[in-house]
């Protein structure tokens, strides 16, 4: 059984003895001018007490051939034997085990008699500078990583009906043709930045035989830029900062009436946004596109021409309005199928005295590569201009046609 007052008398007795043993050790090494423990075989006077046999082999065994080791080997070897046999006979109470009992309380596999070592055969050394020779010409390409990702969509769709002017219901003829074009520039390096641009076009004219004050109107005028640059945040969140700038193309009037309504830069919207992007990726990869909340947001409209700034909400005689709100984009696009898809923009402002709320919805069904079917449908809605006596201050617009469209 163990004993803490055997161990510590062994103990003591233990330290007591390796120290008369290296100052042996020491005063030996000295009278031969050499410091005898510095070999390897010393590490006995240090290991665990274990008993060693060969250590009475050594010392009363005589050697079978007495020229096999040199005087000087012998000598090294039996300062350190001498001191172990002495302290075996003085402290039998203090040595471990024996060698064999070590051995048997370790797995076999774990037991290793030699080294291990793989004969190696050279068949020859290739001259230093020299290269292997190889069938044809190897060139190495580096290539660069690309960060960059651009994408489109082109269409340009035609609406026409015809009605005589004795059809027994009435109506009355027109023709209609728009134009739309979308590219994307969208910057990713796959660690933290990114930043994304997105530029729409879209102009259409039609004729009808009841506007005899405007031979060709513009039914569609709208250019668009959103750019947005953001930082990553987790797996699917983005602090971004967002500029979303329109206006138009060209003049904009009613049908027989000559007041101008709208032009160029008339008006100018810019808002600016500082929030959170939601990145979308639902129902396996088929709804894909972004959320942007903005609590700060910056919202700055403008004219050119003073004489709309009354319609456009802008206080009369000014040339701008500015304030300061929250903003909210929902972007998405969800392809049903490889033959029909909806692209959805819900776009919405508030300054916390006045709401301005857009959403457009593109229905697009593909004919084949190069033809399409859409259905557009855009509800409006600003409190900031004046209420009509009909819908109030909702707007709405809504056409479908057919014709080219490309995308890539």
């Amino acid at each position: 059984m163990f004993s803490v007052n055997n161990f510590l008398s062994g103990s003591c007795s233990r330290l007591s003895w390796l120290a008369m043993m290296l100052f042996a050790a020491v005063a030996h090494a000295t009278a031969q001018d050499t410091l005898l423990i510095r070999q390897p075989d010393d590490y006995r006077l240090y290991a665990p007490l274990n008993f060693d046999s060969d250590v009475a082999r050594r010392l009363f065994v005589p050697s079978a051939n007495p020229d096999s080791d040199s005087l000087a080997g012998r000598q090294h070897v039996a300062v350190p034997d001498s001191l172990l046999m002495k302290f075996y006979i003085a402290h039998p109470e203090l040595i471990h085990s024996v060698p064999s009992a070590v051995r048997r309380s370790h797995h076999d596999d774990y037991i290793v008699d030699q080294p291990l070592r793989r004969n190696t055969d050279f068949t020859h050394h290739a001259p230093s500078g020299s290269r292997p020779h190889l069938p044809g010409s190897v060139t190495l390409m580096v290539k660069k990583p690309q960060f960059w990702s651009f994408k489109g969509d082109f269409a340009l769709q035609l609406m026409q009906n015809y009605v005589s002017g004795n059809w027994y219901k009435g109506g009355e003829s027109s023709y209609a043709l728009r134009g739309n074009v979308t590219v994307e520039a969208n910057y990713n390096n796959r660690q933290r930045l990114k930043w994304e641009n997105r530029l729409e076009l879209k102009f259409g004219l039609q004729n009808t035989r009841s506007d005899s004050v405007h031979s060709l109107k513009a039914n569609e005028d709208l250019i668009r830029l959103t750019s947005k640059l953001g930082l990553h945040a987790s797996k699917r969140w983005f602090y971004t900062l967002q500029l979303v700038a329109n206006t138009q193309f060209a003049h904009s009037y009613k049908t027989n009436d000559p007041l101008l309504y709208a032009d160029f830069l008339a008006p100018l919207n810019v808002n600016l946004s500082v929030g959170m992007d939601y990145n979308i990726d639902w129902f396996n990869h088929r709804l894909k596109g972004t959320a942007h909340f903005a609590p700060f947001a910056y919202n700055w409209k403008y004219t050119r021409n003073l004489e709309l700034s009354s319609r456009l909400g802008i206080p009369e005689g000014k040339h701008f309005l500015h304030d300061f709100g929250s903003q909210f984009t929902f972007d998405t696009t969800w392809e049903f199928s490889d033959l029909f898809k909806w692209k959805s923009r819900l776009y919405a402002y508030t300054s916390y005295k006045r709401v301005e709320m857009e959403w457009e919805n593109t229905f697009s069904l593909a004919i084949n590569r190069w033809m399409a079917a859409q259905l557009f449908v855009y509800p409006r809605f600003d409190d900031g201009v004046a209420a009509d006596s009909r819908h109030g201050f909702w707007q709405f617009k809504e056409f479908a046609s057919i014709g080219f469209s490309y995308s890539f």
